[in-house]
């Protein structure tokens, strides 16, 4: 399992947050890799297994994600329309998240 670290030099700072929650996290990860065991999410996330689970529950409720299965394993399908759930960021898209983190190193470099 992944372990977070507090930011260096933040002073006086012995709590370990980070900017997005572990079900924007989940997302990410996911969108990522869209055939990714469960198991494989929790651990890139850092949180357990059951907590994966109930995440991806969530996401699937609020018709960010639908899951299919192929065989024996799972494989999703994220909706980039989804919004957010926030009132201050109700009016952006998830997939402008998910398109921000995606960037590749070329995209970054170039602006586009």
């Amino acid at each position: 399992m992944t372990t977070m670290s507090t930011t260096p030099g933040a002073p006086g700072s012995a709590r370990n947050w980070t900017f997005l929650t572990n079900h924007g996290h989940v997302l990410l990860a996911i969108a990522r890799n869209p055939t990714a065991r469960l198991r494989d999410v929790a651990d890139e996330v850092g949180v357990t297994e059951r907590a994966a689970q109930a995440i991806v529950t969530d996401l699937e409720a609020g018709g960010y994600l639908r899951r299919t299965r192929v065989g024996r394993r799972n494989e999703y399908t994220i909706d980039p329309s989804g919004h957010f759930r926030h009132p201050a960021e109700a009016d952006q898209q998830v997939g402008a998240l998910l398109a921000l983190f995606s960037a590749g190193p070329d995209d970054e470099s170039t602006g586009k």
